[in-house]
């Protein structure tokens, strides 16, 4: 038997809860704003007025910021709980939506989303003028699970059993620098040669110079005097001539500044998958930009 809720024994607002949920995971009152749309006067008094409904405090302060209190701690699981549920049950809402007029987000990479998605996005205007589209053009994973993003264009299998993914082949990475910084360089004409060569990084670990060695490469941190997460900003470095970077070679045979180091090593292979939430994944909008994404692309790779 089925035991049924007391609704008369909550108290509290649920907008209040939220208001609670989203300070305490930024950290502030007016990050918390920000991040809801809405005036920060407005929020603190919705955080100041579930303290009083529930009688307890929930946040000390902390310089500008806000720390939870041990009640805050205790409830803080709880309205977590909450935020999910009514998360999962906006994208069961979304995804039985029937409409392909709307709005739609899509994630990829910053060099994605510059030279790859401007061509699909024309298309996607042309055949459905209704849709309105967001692009986040970011080299981070931003979670599909929490709306940051509808569609995400990635170089990685997501694990996540609540989402889907397509894989759509393999796009192609290169060594490339400018032929004055190759000929600074001696020519190099084998992977031994690039020893003593600089390169830029993407990341301050090791990931980048364990995946370079694995190809025959023998290169160290001291080879790697430049790091910037931003991949515009490692092309530009590249066409400088400050050091060896990589790209697609669809980008960089077509830039006339540079040119390829090593022309016959090995190709970089780096995998590329659509991937969209599974409940978003049945409303006719995300399906139809989808898999136009996927066509357009499947073209490419």
């Amino acid at each position: 038997m089925q035991l049924r809720m007391d609704w008369r024994a909550i108290k509290f607002d649920w907008n209040r809860a939220r208001a609670f949920l989203v300070t305490a995971e930024e950290g502030s009152l007016s990050a918390a704003a920000r991040a809801l749309g809405m005036a920060q006067p407005t929020l603190g008094r919705q955080v100041d007025a579930l303290e009083q409904e529930l009688g307890v405090v929930l946040f000390e302060r902390a310089g500008r910021g806000l720390i939870l209190t041990p009640a805050g701690l205790d409830l803080l699981d709880h309205v977590r709980a909450m935020g999910e549920a009514a998360n999962r049950m906006s994208l069961a809402a979304s995804g039985n939506a029937q409409s392909i007029d709307g709005s739609i987000c899509i994630t990829a990479s910053e060099i994605y989303s510059a030279y790859l998605l401007p061509p699909i996005i024309e298309r996607l205007r042309r055949e459905v003028p209704g849709l309105a589209i967001e692009i986040v053009a970011t080299n981070a994973a931003i979670d599909l699970r929490r709306r940051e993003a509808d569609i995400a264009i990635r170089s990685f299998q997501p694990t996540q059993p609540d989402l889907i993914a397509r894989k759509i082949g393999d796009d192609h990475g290169r060594f490339y620098a400018t032929p004055a910084y190759i000929e600074r360089i001696g020519n190099p004409k084998t992977p031994d040669d690039l020893s003593n060569a600089e390169f830029i990084a993407f990341d301050i670990g090791d990931m980048m110079i364990d995946a370079f060695n694995r190809m025959g490469l023998k290169l160290t941190r001291d080879n790697f005097p430049i790091t910037t997460g931003s991949h515009f900003t490692h092309w530009q470095l590249v066409k400088q001539g400050v050091a060896i970077g990589v790209v697609p070679e669809w980008i960089g045979d077509a830039e006339p500044a540079v040119r390829r180091v090593l022309p016959d090593f090995d190709l970089i292979p780096v995998p590329v998958w659509l991937t969209a939430h599974r409940e978003l994944n049945t409303s006719r909008r995300v399906r139809l930009v989808f898999d136009v994404i996927a066509e357009e692309l499947g073209r490419l790779f």
